[in-house]
Formats: C-alpha cells, structure tokens, sequence
C-alpha cells in the first residue's frame, strides 16, 4: 500500500451505528469509491438462503461463498450495488431473514478468506472508503484513517428498525434490540476478523451527532492525514 497516490478511509463499528450513511457521503464528498463489506456477507447470506444451506455449517457457507460471482458497482446515489452470479440483489440484503442469519455466514472463516480477498483487492489502491467490522484491524490495517463509530444501543436499534420500515419490513422495537444483540455477540466473538477498536482508531460516538457533524469530523482526520 506504501506505493498508492490517494489515501484510504476504513471505518468499522456495530449494527446500527450510522456506518453505511456516514461512510457513502465521505466518499461522495471526497470523490473516492465507496464499499460496504457487509453487504458482501449479506450477498453470501441471500445465496445461502436461497440454497436452503444450513446456517451452522461453516464449511458449507464457505463453499457457497467460493462458488459465486460477487459483483459490486457503483450506486449512482452514491451506494454500492451487489450482484450475484449475474442478478443484482440488493433490494434482498437488508430483509429481516437476512439480518437473521449474516452474523453465521460472517463467523464462517473460509467466507471471510474469500471475501477478505476481494476487499483487500478493492482497498488496495487506495481512493477508497471501506466500511465493516473489521477494515481498520485485518483488511486494511494501513488506511491513512481508521474510524470506529459506535452510538447507543437504543439508537442503533431505531435506526436499524426505520432502515427495514424503508424496506417495507414492519419489525417492532423489541425484535429490533434481539437481532442486534444477536448480531453483536456474533460480531465480537467469532474467532475471526471480530468487531474490535483497532489501536489506532478514533472513536465517535454518534449517538447525539447529525451525519453531517460525523462527516465533518472524519474529513478533518483526512484532511491531517493529507498534510492540509
């Protein structure tokens, strides 16, 4: 990475946190490549669903994830859409059957080596705002900017629940804070790539920040990372 000419964001953090918003208008402000690692598991996720592979079988998952075309492109809002195998199935990524099942497909080693890959190929020449769970840590461990933002349980839990009503997923409040909890013991736990504060992180609690105010603060890390 010493030799690439443009910088890399990496920021991680929980479900709910505010990463998907905050990392696409970075990206859109600064003219770099936006890529949702999550959504990639979820793509791996949707195929598993879809071939009635068992969720607790990690070599199977594994296998599905070896066998795909995984296509990520620009969003011309801005986002990133997924494609498997041909067919875009973003629209299926953030359904409630999904957020289910992900945190099995993304403790499966052998998905994540496989995207893992993938990832650090994207990342790799910088340009890029890469958001997960574990850029900062494992994927791009040299990004110039390592962000880790959290908030509260409560409001990641509402800001999740208005994502999947977006969807025209009605899930109540309660259902909500289970699958989250669910998805960050599985996040922190897994023996591979866990969610975890790399050493060199900044961290910004979003819980009473706008996205702007975020924003604002994570241009100012790349701007000293810049020299400006």
């Amino acid at each position: 990475m010493a030799t690439r000419s443009e910088i890399a964001v990496a920021i991680d953090g929980p479900m709910g946190s505010g990463k998907s918003t905050v990392a696409r208008e970075v990206a859109r402000r600064l003219g770099f490549r936006y890529v949702d690692t999550g959504a990639m598991y979820r793509a791996v996720a949707v195929a598993a669903l879809r071939r009635d592979v068992a969720m607790d079988d990690p070599d199977a998952l594994a296998a599905v994830a070896r066998a795909l075309r995984l296509e990520v492109t620009a969003d011309p809002d801005g986002g990133m859409r997924v494609a498997v195998d041909g067919e875009d199935v973003t629209g299926e990524l953030r359904t409630v059957s999904v957020n289910r099942v992900v945190g099995k497909v993304a403790g499966a080693p052998g998905v994540r080596a496989v995207l893992g890959g993938i990832q650090r190929a994207l990342g790799a020449s910088g340009g890029v705002v890469m958001e997960g769970r574990d850029i900062g840590s494992v994927i791009l461990p040299q990004a110039e900017v390592k962000i880790f933002l959290t908030a509260s349980r409560d409001a990641r839990a509402r800001r999740r629940q208005a994502e999947l009503a977006a969807a025209g997923e009605h899930v109540s409040l309660d259902d909500v804070r289970r699958i989250e909890d669910e998805d960050d013991r599985a996040a922190t736990t897994r023996p591979v790539g866990p969610l975890r504060i790399a050493p060199d992180a900044e961290v910004i609690d979003s819980t009473e920040r706008t996205v702007d105010e975020v924003v604002d603060r994570i241009l100012a890390s790349v701007a000293r990372a810049r020299g400006l």
